[in-house]
């Protein structure tokens, strides 16, 4: 197995190492990594166990690991601190000094807080955005009248999951309207969109990235041809010019920042946060 062994490591789920992980790994271009995550990492015995495991890889490897830590408990820390031939970046250890000595008070050394339920109205919030964005995914529903945003484009341009983290990450009521042949053909937008034309979100895609999605799902299909896929996109965009609806080009986008960009160009206020 090649690359450097990278792990994250946390007593809780690992969400957050991995995210702050991960933002850092993606500035060295060219390097290879062979990531793992050790979640639950919530006692001494359970950290000694975690080293064992990173010392290992790091001895199959011949490189040195690097271990990201969103650890709260100091004893737990003290483990991959101590831990030998491992370059640990310990995230919490880093800024929580800083800061009690800033706000002149203790933190509560509490494991969990960030990604449990410890506020459960938005947590409730969250289920019910994202049991919204379910019954209204491709037009199913047609509930508009609760949407705070109505994200609009041809068929695999990211409107699904882009709803979906909208949901669960935010608690916004994200709806997707999906455009069809008939739609694009039209100089008019959809009937069941006029009436929410404040709400219109469009993504659009590069006809060349849109044709490879389409073909992974259906290889050979006039559904992925390069002659249906250039008339969608550009009828799409024309649509969008036409009747003012602000729009993004997803092609290069991952989906935290394509939900980014329409939180920042709506001015939508996030209902809770990650």
């Amino acid at each position: 197995m090649s690359g450097r062994p990278v792990f994250f490591v946390s007593d809780q789920t690992g969400v957050t190492a991995e995210t702050m992980g991960h933002s850092l790994l993606t500035q060295f271009e060219g390097l290879e990594f062979r990531a793992a995550t050790l979640p639950f990492v919530s006692s001494v015995d359970k950290a000694h166990e975690a080293l064992r495991r990173i010392r290992a890889a790091g001895e199959e490897s011949g490189l040195r690991p690097i271990v990201f830590g969103t650890l709260v408990q100091d004893d737990v820390r003290e483990v991959f601190k101590a831990g030998g031939d491992i370059l640990f970046l310990d995230f919490f250890g880093s800024f929580v000094g800083a800061m009690e000595r800033e706000l002149g008070s203790v933190s509560t050394h509490s494991s969990g807080r960030a990604h449990g339920i410890a506020d459960s109205a938005a947590y409730a919030t969250r289920i019910d955005a994202t049991n919204y964005a379910l019954a209204n995914d491709d037009g199913s529903a047609g509930d508009y009248a609760r949407a705070d945003v109505v994200l609009v484009g041809v068929s695999r341009s990211g409107k699904t999951p882009t709803c979906l983290y909208l949901a669960m990450q935010y608690g916004i009521y994200a709806a997707n309207y999906p455009l069809t042949e008939e739609d694009l053909e039209s100089t008019r937008l959809p009937p069941s969109l006029q009436a929410h034309r404040a709400k219109l979100f469009g993504l659009r895609i590069a006809p060349s990235r849109l044709q490879q999605i389409r073909q992974e799902r259906r290889a050979g299909s006039r559904y992925a041809s390069a002659a249906q896929v250039a008339f969608e996109t550009r009828a799409a965009e024309s649509l969008f010019q036409r009747h003012g609806v602000p729009n993004l080009d997803t092609t290069e986008c991952s989906i935290e920042e394509i939900a980014a960009r329409i939180l920042e160009a709506t001015g939508i206020e996030r209902r809770v946060r990650p």
